[in-house]
């Protein structure tokens, strides 16, 4: 992996956007791998964020860990499991271009979907749809997931139009994303990508992390985040469509 001042910088704005979202402004998230993958393949991207992922994690599942829908949860996981195992072998069996690509693709996808709804648009799915739809947008989930740690769109979809109390979603979100964040250390590993060099980058980036995340908890109840969040997934979609083209030129 070849460390300079862009990955550093790169790595810097992908953590800090980690840590924010997990403060509370769910979706910038997404942003982070394709941030970090500017600097160095995207498989290794994910990789070195995954640990960061699972650190945060632990915070929020302690804080909600009274507040769950075991039904949602027992529906989605194992859809995500299989998400996550279709993301393994794609990343395994194709080329870092063509993972940039998806990547990419994946981006795109996001940053439109969360443009359309903070204008007021949204997928409308019934509220009792069945549970295999459930267990076919936790294999979308998964898959996005495991490629750019972007799961949120597909799990939304089908969670949010079920009306969930606001601790229990809270709550259901952040026990199904740290399954599946565990889901993902076999995959990864499998993938050769817990090497040396990718854990220390992930344990000088720790700190940020944690830093990142208390700032964000303390911001999300002061600012106004419609123009931060139109701002953020604008730049989502131009990413993406960057990301596109580095892996066809």
């Amino acid at each position: 992996m070849h460390i300079d001042l862009f990955y550093y910088a790169c790595a810097f704005v992908a953590v800090v956007l980690s840590g924010l979202a997990k403060g509370g402004f769910s979706g910038v998230g997404a942003l982070s791998t394709p941030i970090l993958a500017l600097a160095i393949d995207p498989v290794s991207a994910a990789a070195i964020l995954l640990p960061i992922l699972i650190v945060q994690d632990v915070v929020s599942v302690w804080a909600f860990r009274h507040s769950w829908d075991g039904r949602v949860l027992a529906i989605m996981v194992p859809g995500m499991a299989i998400g996550v195992a279709l993301g393994y072998f794609f990343a395994a069996r194709v080329s870092d271009g063509a993972v940039l690509g998806v990547l990419g693709g994946i981006s795109v996808l996001f940053g439109l979907q969360r443009l359309w709804i903070e204008r007021g648009g949204a997928i409308a799915l019934p509220s009792n749809s069945p549970a295999w739809v459930g267990v076919l947008f936790g294999v979308a989930s998964g898959f996005t997931s495991q490629i750019a740690h972007a799961g949120s769109p597909p799990f939304q979809m089908w969670v949010l139009p079920r009306r969930l109390p606001r601790d229990t979603l809270v709550g259901t979100t952040a026990i199904a994303f740290a399954v599946m964040n565990w889901l993902k250390v076999p995959a990864y590993a499998a993938l050769g990508q817990f090497t040396r060099p990718n854990l220390t980058a992930t344990a000088l980036l720790v700190p940020i992390a944690l830093i990142s995340t208390l700032v964000g908890v303390r911001l999300v109840r002061r600012f106004d985040p419609a123009r931060f969040y139109s701002l953020i997934y604008a730049l989502m979609v131009l990413l993406g469509l960057k990301l596109m083209a580095d892996a066809v030129f």
